[in-house]
Formats: structure tokens, sequence, C-alpha cells
């Protein structure tokens, strides 16, 4: 299956949430287990090369990735959450948006200092929230290594606003 073409798996959604916008639904690519398990590899391989300590997910999608990936890689995974959704003790970051700001969180004793991680989600389009999200584990003293999504949106530049390498399965 080293042929896969996962842009056959996944759907685009026209004006979804907005009009305007083509959603890229990973929805398609989650019910296919084939597609599914292909993406997963490719994932597996970029993530291996930088040797990580444990990884972390984006809410939501970001989560499915990085719990597949630390299952099969036998690493620890955490949680990069919106604003008041983690329990317990938490650190915040606040980044701006296009239009206001929003506020990320991560467990307190989610990463150790000084550990490596690699952050993961579906998609990168802007890159606010990506960025954002290494800039929270930098905060608590983690070492980002990279970032790892299954669809880059080229043309919004994300990867322009990135210090850490950021990879991608499919280009739109």
């Amino acid at each position: 299956m080293n042929d896969l073409n996962l842009k056959e798996h996944i759907r685009g959604i026209p004006d979804f949430p907005i009009p305007g916008i083509l959603f890229y639904d990973i929805s398609t690519l989650l019910s296919n287990p084939k597609a599914w398990s292909f993406a997963l590899d490719e994932l597996e391989k970029i993530v291996s090369e930088w040797n990580p300590e444990i990884l972390a997910g984006i809410e939501s999608r970001g989560f499915l990735l990085a719990s597949a990936l630390a299952d099969r890689m036998d690493l620890p995974m955490t949680m990069i959450r919106k604003k008041g959704k983690l329990p317990g003790d938490v650190i915040s970051y606040e980044y701006d948006l296009e239009y206001g700001t929003d506020i990320i969180e991560i467990q307190s004793d989610a990463l150790a200092a000084g550990s490596k991680v690699v952050i993961l989600d579906d998609l990168l389009a802007t890159g606010g929230t990506l960025k954002a999200s290494i800039e929270l584990c930098e905060k608590v003293g983690a070492n980002v290594i990279g970032s790892a999504v299954i669809i880059e949106l080229e043309f919004l530049n994300g990867k322009e606003n990135m210090q850490k390498t950021v990879k991608s399965l499919v280009k739109y």
C-alpha cells in the first residue's frame, strides 16, 4: 500500500463552518481502516526520526493521532486543550487570533522539564494554534523537537510562523 493517495480519503466540505471555507474532513479517512493505518504508518515514520519522549495532541482531532501513535510507539501522550476543559492544576497560554484571543492549557504535571515532545494535529492552516501549543510546551520547560499533521494548507503559509519543524502527509 506504498502508493496510497490519502487525498482520496479526505472529504472536502464546502461552506463549513462558514460560507467560503472548504473544510478538509478526516472522518472519511478514519472510516477506512486501511487508509487510516497507512496514515498512521507514515506519521510514525516521521515522528520516529525525532526520537520523542512524549507526544502531545491538540484538541480535538490531534488527540486521535497522538493517542494512536503513542500506543504504537509505546510512548506517553498528553493533551493540549481549550481553556477550562482539563481537570486539576493547569498552565495556560493566551494567544492572538485574527479577531481576538484564545487560551489553551496543559496539565501542570504533563511534561517534565527538558522532555522531548512532538506535537500532533490533523491540520495546519495559519499555524496560530500550533505555534501557541509549541510556546505552551516550552513555557513549562519541555523541548518541542517537531510537529506533524495530516493536512497542510500551504496557501495559508502556516509553516512560516513556526520556529520548529512541521511535517505533513498531504498538502493543498
